[in-house]
């Protein structure tokens, strides 16, 4: 029994020690005292106990004495991991160094500090700011007709143009003392989302200048005379600028750019200067066909050594106006048949001027970093508005139409497969304004989350995607037939594109997330690396051992919080929401122990096991995208009429978290350890489950109800609400009135079911029922304007054969001819 009750407190001790993050003297003097207790409790003999001291004794000394245990143990590891350690290109280091790491960074160590998130401020509107979305911003959704721009003219009216121009659309980011808007990242999202739910391409249009352009180049990087001159004249919209990165060869792999550029002497305006001969040959390229400057990336070279440095200099960035010698802009690809303006770029032996590099000469080979910096602002804001613009007019126009629409006698809204797709509809709009909103504050905090920004761009995209699908799903053949009715199928046409730009979703989640967060945001692995760089080998046995107390203390972290539920887990708050804080925690230490575990068996191979570092991945963002549901609830002063949208939002995520970890541990190679790791992560086994059907029918039934979350979540956007001529005006116009009439609409739909009112249309069944007494005049009359307007809605366009064909002649088409064959 005493052998028993020894080895349960060591057990207990280690657990204790491991759980708080004991440092190593504590760890020795516990061991201490613990042998002192065993001798007087008489546990163990005098003798034993001084047996096992002598024993412990080097032991104890050999791992507290730094000199000692740097030449003993520390030294061979130091050159055993030198040897494996991967080569870094200068490119690779770059990109792992550029951004900053923010709240993920808490997230992947594994003890998040809720507190810290809570009191992250969340931007809001500055008055200006306000003004501008509810005015010019207003008025350009008003100019928008969906229909004509992307089915028939291919092109934003001539009308539109010269209002973003004169309103300063394209210069929301440029300082006010050159004719800028200056506005918050917040506010750029704001209006990027407001556009987008009224029409993609107007979006894209005015936001490729405002976030990965010459524009955000020239701030960050550009020298004063560069700035002087390019940003007032981009603010006020003489220039329109483009920038030309992707190519033929050249997705996101960007560093792989053919691309050159060749430093030499030549002429420029009259005189020889020093310059640079580029070729180039650019696609995919937003605005090229109209830009009237280039923002160019390309390789430079410097075979002669004119600059002094490297021959081959890195990627360089420049600025081209478009008109100069050599450059050839003004042809269109046709992205997925949406009208924003895309093309080629291409130029051989153009011939610039050495200070037209951004930033001047002396950024000559920096472009890569510069690249990747300002790339996190098209990830983090751009992108994500499209998402979430995507994701609100899906769940705004799906409840509507799932109340209007009929089928069965009921809404469609009330059968229980259409609820399952609306409650991912609404449970993704509240988690992606939730992701929106603090995803773009980050920008005005001064921070640049590189990895945030990827969770973001691949995780709101892809909400987009499954919600737009959904949606469709709901919407049958309303939502299929192209026409001036139709709100949902442009953007549904436009999913590709999301997926596609600012790099593609499979290597943004394949290799970013995780592949960068693993590096960025470990508190020890990039510093070892960077030790062994610099053979320093003191450094490194600090920064090695305190890394083997991290992921012990990790490790133990997730068995404890495992075994009682999540119950020691941390949390800032009481009531509904404490238990979600406490799981997360939970799971933040699972994935800081299971990634060190990973790292340190599988070493560089884990970057080629794209799928096992893909599912950590995932960890890492659903933690996120939950810390933002938290945060946004929360802020709004949790309401409980938010709360089914919450639970759905949070045991999503929470079910996404397990499966991820679920898929790398049936696919980790080491069969053993991946066992050894499963139970110490999931003691008790599944703790997590998909959304309760109960949370789900209550999100579906809340998108059915005007005001209430449906709008709080959804505010944003511009859904013309009063106005029964607009595509989406008329589902706003309906829902509400339906509101009102329908007590009065299901009853007279009974009274027709059980043959009290009869008639073989809906204007003689009225006339019965007014003609029997069961309702009175003015409810016959509002009965009938209910009918008109509920047609209107769920009606699709029907076109003239030549209005489709337009190229055809009248009765010359294809099908005209065959339908003339066929009838003799």
């Amino acid at each position: 029994m005493t052998l028993i009750f020894a080895i349960a407190v060591a057990l207990a001790g280690f657990l204790a020690l491991a759980y708080a993050g004991a440092r190593l003297p504590v760890w020795t003097a516990a061991v201490a005292l613990y042998l002192l207790g065993l001798w007087v409790v008489g546990a163990a003999s005098g003798a034993a106990v001084a047996l096992a001291a002598l024993v412990l004794a080097p032991v104890a000394l050999l791992f507290n004495l730094p000199a000692l245990r740097r030449r003993v143990i520390t030294r061979p590891l130091f050159q055993a991991f030198k040897r494996v350690l991967p080569p870094m290109t200068t490119t690779e280091r770059e990109a792992l160094e550029a951004g900053d790491t923010w709240w993920e960074g808490e997230l992947f160590q594994g003890r998040p500090d809720w507190q810290r998130l809570r009191e992250t401020p969340v931007t809001r509107l500055s008055d200006e700011e306000q003004a501008f979305l509810d005015n010019q911003v207003a008025t350009l959704c008003r100019m928008l007709d969906n229909d004509r721009i992307e089915r028939e003219a291919h092109d934003l009216p001539a009308e539109v143009w010269d209002f973003i121009r004169r309103e300063r659309f394209f210069s929301l980011i440029i300082p006010r003392q050159y004719g800028g808007r200056a506005f918050s990242s917040y506010a750029q999202s704001c209006v990027v989302t407001r556009i987008a739910t009224r029409n993609i391409s107007a979006a894209v249009t005015v936001m490729v200048p405002n976030s990965l352009g010459p524009g955000e180049l020239l701030m960050q990087y550009g020298t004063q005379a560069q700035k002087d001159y390019w940003l007032p004249r981009l603010a006020d919209g003489r220039e329109i600028p483009c920038f030309a990165l992707t190519g033929p060869d050249v997705g996101s792999d960007a560093a792989a750019m053919p691309d050159y550029g060749v430093v030499c002497r030549g002429e420029h305006e009259g005189r020889e200067v020093l310059g640079i001969r580029l070729s180039f040959s650019k696609r995919y390229i937003t605005l090229a066909p109209v830009a009237t400057v280039l923002g160019l990336a390309f390789k430079l070279h410097d075979p002669d050594g004119l600059l002094g440095g490297e021959r081959d200099c890195g990627i360089t960035c420049a600025l081209v106006p478009t008109d100069h010698p050599g450059v050839q802009v003004g042809e269109r690809h046709f992205p997925m048949g949406m009208a924003f303006m895309n093309g080629p770029v291409q130029g051989e032996d153009v011939f610039i001027p050495l200070d037209w590099i951004i930033g001047g000469p002396e950024m000559a080979g920096r472009g890569w970093r510069m690249l990747m910096e300002c790339l996190s602002v098209g990830r983090a804001i751009s992108l994500p508005a499209l998402g979430t613009a995507a994701g609100h007019m899906s769940a705004r126009m799906t409840g509507a139409y799932a109340r209007i629409r009929r089928q069965f006698k009921l809404p469609i809204g009330k059968f229980e497969g259409v609820q399952a797709a609306m409650a991912r509809i609404g449970g993704y709009a509240y988690r992606l304004e939730a992701a929106r909103r603090l995803t773009a504050s980050a920008g005005d905090l001064g921070v640049k989350p590189s990895v945030v920004s990827a969770i973001a761009k691949y995780h709101m995209t892809e909400m987009m995607r499954t919600s737009l699908n959904d949606a469709m799903d709901v919407h049958g053949g309303r939502g299929i037939i192209f026409g001036p009715r139709n709100y949902l199928g442009y953007g549904y046409q436009a999913i590709p594109v999301g997926i596609t730009v600012e790099g593609a979703n499979i290597l943004t989640r394949n290799l970013m997330i995780f592949g960068q967060g693993a590096i960025r945001c470990h508190p020890y692995v990039f510093p070892e690396m960077e030790a062994a760089r610099k053979d320093d080998l003191a450094g490194f046995d600090r920064l090695l051992f305190s890394h083997i107390g991290y992921s012990l203390n990790r490790g133990v972290r997730a068995f404890v919080l495992g075994l009682t539920g999540a119950r020691l887990g941390d949390s800032p708050v009481k009531g509904a929401t404490a238990p979600y804080y406490r799981e997360l925690s939970r799971m933040s230490a699972a994935l800081a122990f299971v990634s060190d575990v990973a790292m340190g068996v599988l070493g560089g191979d884990l970057k080629r096991r794209e799928r096992l570092s893909a599912r950590l991945g995932d960890v890492l963002s659903h933690l996120y995208l939950a810390s933002a549901v938290l945060k946004f609830h929360e802020d709004a002063g949790s309401p409980e009429a938010e709360r089914p949208f919450l639970r759905w939002a949070l045991d999503d995520s929470l079910n996404a978290i397990y499966e991820a970890f679920d898929g790398f541990l049936r696919n980790f190679p080491n069969r053993l350890l991946a066992g050894v790791l499963r139970r110490v992560i999931f003691p008790l086994g599944r703790p997590y489950h998909p959304a309760a059907d109960r949370d789900g029918q209550r999100v579906a039934e809340a998108l059915m109800e005007p005001g209430g979350v449906r709008e709080r979540v959804t505010a944003i956007g511009y859904w013309a609400e009063d106005d029964r001529d607009d595509p989406m005006g008329r589902m706003e116009v309906a829902l509400r009135t339906l509101v009102a009439v329908e007590p009065l609409y299901n009853r007279f739909q009974k009274w027709v079911a059980k043959g009290e009112a009869q008639g073989f249309s809906f204007a003689e069944r009225i006339a019965d029922a007014r003609g029997k007494g069961l309702i009175t005049a003015a409810e016959a009359e509002q009965l009938q304007a209910w009918e008109h307007l509920r047609y209107d809605c769920i009606i699709t366009d029907a076109f003239p054969p030549e209005a489709i064909s337009p190229a055809a002649p009248a009765g010359r088409s294809g099908a005209a001819h065959w339908r003339r064959q066929a009838t003799g």
